[in-house]
């Protein structure tokens, strides 16, 4: 090629390149203002279900409530995860959540004010099919909604009953509310309901409590009454040594003795 066409090529194709450049530029500034601000876990995703606005988190792998959920978020599906822990206002910042999904987990524990937050709005939520063998009523302190606690490995206990009474369950699911394990070895295999028919887990728990505090202070009592009988026979032992010791002295120093140990004793 001519050294002339070389010459004027040159500029054509610093043109393109400027060119090519800008374009790609242009096309990484769309990409970043077309990308969420945030990044969802790995297998959660938003979406609109009948009007309502969902965020799914189902099979993802999850081994605690996710953080940066939207906060208009209205049913929230972390089922069928590995979280195995619900801690203090785990849900705090969902203030307009109705549907709560956290079956197919393995929670084993609730902690107290887990909840809150969601006591007005909540409508339902779901805990079947975890790991949850005791939990305190005051987890679902005001909760307004219908909870299924279903399959799950319950300990038959006064906390359980006190637990049933708090709560409003899901239609239907009372049924699988069963007794795991229990004091009395005939309750185990048995719908929780059914046992609570014929046994009040409490008030058995309030006569045991009231026989412990009973042989206690009966303990304290006979505890005191043996250390003052052995205070007397030890003073009176005292006494008798001491007069025989007087027996033994001369007659004067002996009276003056005798009426300084009857002084005392008096």
């Amino acid at each position: 090629m001519p050294v002339a066409e070389r010459v004027l090529l040159r500029p054509v194709t610093m043109g393109l390149l400027l060119q090519s450049l800008l374009l790609l530029l242009i096309l990484l500034l769309l990409g970043c203002c077309l990308c969420p601000a945030t990044a969802f876990p790995k297998g959660c995703y938003p979406s609109e279900e009948e009007g309502l606005k969902t965020f799914r988190c189902s099979n993802a792998r999850l081994t605690e409530v996710p953080r940066d959920i939207p906060n208009d978020t209205n049913k929230l599906y972390l089922d069928s995860n590995r979280i195995p822990f619900l801690p203090r206002d785990a849900f705090r910042d969902l203030p307009l959540l109705l549907e709560l999904d956290l079956s197919h987990n393995a929670i084993a524990g609730v902690e107290s004010g887990a909840f809150r937050g969601l006591t007005e709005h909540l409508h339902s939520l779901d805990l079947s099919s975890n790991r949850l063998v005791s939990v305190s009523k005051d987890a679902f302190s005001n909760l307004k909604a219908k909870v299924n606690l279903s399959n799950n490995p319950w300990l038959c206990d006064c906390r359980l009953q006190e637990l049933i009474r708090t709560v409003e369950l899901v239609a239907g699911s009372s049924g699988g509310i069963v007794c795991d394990s229990s004091a009395q070895e005939e309750h185990v295999g048995k719908a929780f309901l059914q046992v609570i028919a014929d046994t009040d887990f409490c008030n058995a728990y309030k006569k045991t409590t009231d026989i412990a505090m009973l042989v206690t202070m009966f303990g304290w009592f006979a505890m005191v009454i043996s250390y003052l009988v052995y205070y007397v026979r030890q003073n009176q032992e005292d006494a008798r040594r001491h007069l025989e010791y007087l027996k033994s002295l001369p007659s004067k120093q002996r009276r003056s003795e005798e009426s300084s140990t009857i002084s005392t004793v008096v």
